[in-house]
């Protein structure tokens, strides 16, 4: 059954982000330099100690959902539910002219890092106020980060592979690189994939508060995600979801598919040093790395441009540059690198797919999105990291990293399709 000479294409994306609800928008928006930092306005913040983050702008979701479809969904699934839409749309899918044999051979890897928290925010508060036997019977489905994927299969009819798969921060990247193996072996024809996230609520924000992974730049939050730069003093939380489809390459031809670029490498590791703290070295980055060059038979001198995970932390920007250094040696120096969070803040576990999304358009584009928010150099990060306006450069490979809490460290390879 497995045929690993079978080869993958991305046929169809959706994004809906904080600087961005199509992804048009998004895109543009990063062509324009844009922070989607701003106070919250989605809860009370008098009592965290960060006030902003990157929300949806203009979101409503009964511009997408009927009233009842959206309140039996958690905003995390929502998010997939959107998203995995403008992808399925963008690709040309049309499930309603499917064959049931087409529809067996289509499946759905979609995750997200944290899953329903605002439901078990608001679940706990019933339960505190209420009793438990005032719980939703919706709650449990609610909360459960595998339910995004399976709203996809049931809203769609597809009956192919189903399930998601958790990695704090690198969920977005593990699931697409499931859906990228699952079609390599055979086991699907198209998987629909990435992750979603909708974390802004007081106990997201209070819980990444006390464990000090947030900027508290609260006078100036359009600015406070700044990667590289040695001001910076954290993350910022973000909010979205991103989709892609990704097909076996003779079965997109066959239907005349829209093709974006073609995935050829894909690495995994672990750090195996602390749970939450990248390690310092940067070494499961650069396994990491170095397993999603190698599986793409190609030369590191060949990568034009790396989307970094840049958070904007103090220690993982440096860790990260580090690692970079390490597998590139003097080509580190010539590549193109960014950070898009210094525009959508950390998307968590929706972080993967919308990030690889804009590696996927630096590659059709032959344009770098830029990192924003430079001012104050670190002699740390040292290398060319596109600060502040984009840059034209043609691209032919390009590779997305995504990290998470745990020491979970993946990396994609995109490489232009002509």
């Amino acid at each position: 059954m497995s045929n690993i000479n079978r080869r993958v294409v991305v046929t169809g994306i959706g994004a809906l982000t904080p600087i961005g609800l199509t992804v048009s928008d998004f895109w543009n928006s990063m062509m324009e330099s844009k922070s989607g930092s701003a106070l919250i306005k989605q809860f009370d913040t008098s009592r965290v100690e960060t006030k902003f983050a990157c929300e949806l702008k203009d979101f409503n979701v009964l511009n997408y959902l009927d009233k009842k479809a959206a309140r039996r969904l958690d905003p995390f699934a929502q998010y997939a539910l959107i998203s995995a839409g403008q992808a399925i749309e963008d690709g040309n899918l049309k499930p309603e002219n499917l064959s049931s044999e087409e529809r067996n051979r289509i499946g759905v890897i979609f995750g997200s890092g944290i899953g329903g928290i605002q439901t078990f925010y608001d679940q706990a508060v019933t339960n505190r106020e209420q009793g438990p036997d005032r719980i939703s019977p919706f709650f449990i489905p609610m909360l459960i980060p595998d339910i995004a994927a399976g709203h996809i299969s049931i809203q769609y009819g597809f009956r192919g592979p189903n399930y998601c798969t958790v990695s704090a921060c690198a969920t977005g990247n593990n699931n697409m690189i499931d859906s990228y193996l699952l079609i390599k072996n055979s086991m699907a024809d198209i998987m629909i994939t990435g992750g979603s996230e909708a974390s802004i609520n007081e106990l997201g924000i209070g819980g990444f508060n006390s464990s000090r992974a947030l900027s508290t730049r609260n006078d100036s939050p359009e600015t406070a995600s700044r990667p590289f730069d040695s001001t910076r003093d954290g993350f910022v939380m973000g909010e979205g979801g991103g989709a892609l489809i990704l097909e076996e390459l003779e079965h997109a031809l066959k239907r005349n598919a829209k093709i974006y670029c073609e995935i050829v490498g894909a690495g995994l590791s672990a750090d195996a040093h602390h749970i939450t703290a990248p390690h310092p070295e940067g070494t499961g980055a650069i396994l990491s790395m170095e397993m999603a060059i190698a599986l793409a038979g190609i030369k590191r001198e060949e990568i034009d441009y790396v989307n970094m995970h840049g958070t904007s932390t103090p220690l993982g920007d440096i860790g990260e540059t580090k690692a970079i250094k390490n597998v590139f040696r003097d080509h580190a120096y010539k590549i193109n690198l960014s950070s898009t969070k210094s525009m959508t803040g950390h998307l968590l576990g929706a972080a993967g797919a919308v990030e690889a999304i804009a590696t996927i358009l630096a590659v059709v584009n032959d344009r770098i999105p830029p990192t924003i928010n430079f001012t104050n150099p670190d002699p740390d990060c040292d290398l060319n990291y596109t600060f502040n306006k984009p840059q034209d450069r043609k691209v032919n490979y390009a590779l997305s990293n995504a990290f998470g809490f745990g020491g979970h460290n993946t990396s994609v390879i995109f490489k232009k399709f002509e």
